[in-house]
């Protein structure tokens, strides 16, 4: 199942409304959602994000 590139045009983040950025894994599959400015990703499980804080892993700081 693959995410509807529509509805990504629509989410923003839940913590701080600011928007998205799609990633991936090596295949290119969509594997979450990140926001840059609270370094958080949603998951996408079964082409559906995942829009939850409590499920959110925390990105790693880039130097």
């Amino acid at each position: 199942m693959s995410l509807d590139h529509r509805l990504l045009e629509l989410l923003v983040c839940p913590v701080c409304k600011g928007p998205l950025e799609l990633l991936r894994d090596d295949e290119q599959r969509p594997t979450g959602l990140s926001c840059h400015a609270d370094r958080l990703a949603f998951p996408i499980r079964d082409g559906i994000p995942v829009m939850l804080e409590s499920e959110a892993r925390t990105l790693p700081v880039e130097a």
